[in-house]
């Protein structure tokens, strides 16, 4: 990550982006300057890593304590047939320097506790939760909660897909516990069931937008709503999300 301005070949790299009139040179050195951190590198992490580091972001954290596995091929598109049986990690950060050499790309082999997630969290700018299942996403929440991080939220089961954003920077802003309250009986469902390939990547790839808008500052996200889309019939619903005035996590959080 630097704040140096940046050269030609950046220049020419990130020109179709830097034609964006909302992102331009300023916003290119903002996602240049980030530092994401994106917990999963399956089927969601997989695309919205790809876009992030084409993007130019400056530092990419991927974490993920599994390895490839033949049955990850038919989505997990950072990794290949060839790397089955390496670290997802790794396998992401061979695929994302390939795309983009210039991104800085850090692979945690390993799974998270509590701990590790709260200091992970507090170097981010912002979080993408790529994960599938409830008890590491209450505590990414958590973290997020307690360090006033954005967090990107995506889920992919059968044919179902969701994402919200909780930008915990607002005083204001529900959190992932107040719309999916924890739950002495959270289970791992999401990775033992069937998948439909191109959903992961319709999701994680829009939780990289809405990374991208987030370190960039431009744009409206989707803070407060929770996205879900059918792809079976490729209906998309929306629903604002209040923030819970009982929530167990958020509801006692200090006011800046």
């Amino acid at each position: 990550m630097t704040d140096a301005p940046l050269d030609d070949h950046q220049l020419l790299r990130y020109s179709r982006h830097i034609l964006l009139n909302e992102i331009g040179i300023e916003g290119q050195q903002k996602l240049r300057a980030a530092r994401l951190l994106v917990i999963g590198a399956g089927g969601l992490g997989s695309p919205a890593a790809y876009y992030l580091a084409s993007a130019g972001v400056g530092a990419i954290v991927l974490a993920d304590g599994d390895a490839v596995d033949l049955t990850n091929l038919q989505r997990q598109i950072l990794h290949t047939t060839e790397r089955v049986g390496t670290p997802k990690a790794e396998s992401g950060r061979v695929a994302l320097q390939a795309i983009n050499p210039e991104v800085e790309i850090i692979p945690l082999v390993r799974r998270l506790d509590a701990a590790a997630i709260d200091r992970l969290v507090q170097d981010a700018t912002v979080v993408l939760d790529c994960t599938d299942n409830f008890i590491t996403r209450h505590a990414i929440n958590r973290a997020c909660v307690a360090s006033r991080r954005p967090l990107v939220s995506g889920a992919a089961i059968r044919f179902d897909g969701q994402i919200a954003v909780f930008d915990l920077r607002d005083d204001e802003s529900p959190c992932y516990a107040c719309l999916f309250p924890p739950s002495d009986h959270e289970d791992e469902l999401c990775s033992t069931m069937g998948v439909f390939a191109p959903l992961t990547g319709i999701i994680g790839t829009m939780q990289a937008a809405e990374a991208l808008k987030l370190a960039a500052g431009i744009g409206q996200t989707l803070h407060g709503q929770l996205v879900m889309l059918d792809a079976l019939t490729m209906r998309w619903h929306s629903v604002r999300v209040p923030r819970d005035p009982s929530c167990p996590v958020c509801a006692g959080r200090s006011r800046s």
